[in-house]
């Protein structure tokens, strides 16, 4: 199991920008795929963007594609998502996600063993 803490959520004017940290804890993270979920209220936890272990690739969802990046770090044990051209429907608690060797980046949330505890993002309009 690997403890994961996110950090850099706040409050942004629309078209304005964010970056998100995910940092790992208690094992190497080197071997770990990760996944950015959000949830705003009274919806259901999304998948946003990930990053395989093996080979860096990255996936997105539709709605994040072009302004979000997802990036990783081994040697610092940390994940980072870039969030750019912000707009008010990106408000959500933005939560980090991991689990150890998975090679297709999975877009559900049951594909995922270890979990931050969220970090909230507001983008007002």
């Amino acid at each position: 199991q690997v403890q994961l803490v996110e950090s850099g959520g706040g409050l942004v004017q629309a078209g304005g920008s964010l970056r998100l940290s995910c940092l790992a804890s208690g094992r190497p993270f080197s071997n770990y795929a990760v996944g950015w979920f959000r949830q705003a209220p009274g919806k259901e936890r999304e998948f946003v963007a990930g990053i395989s272990w093996r080979d860096g690739s990255r996936t997105y969802a539709d709605s994040v594609k072009d302004r979000f990046t997802i990036s990783r770090d081994n040697a610092k044990n940390a994940v980072a998502l870039q969030m750019n051209s912000l707009k008010p429907e990106d408000t959500a608690v933005y939560y980090c996600a991991a689990r150890k060797w998975m090679i297709a980046i999975a877009r559900t949330r049951e594909s995922y063993d270890d979990w931050g505890q969220g970090t909230q993002v507001t983008v007002s309009s």
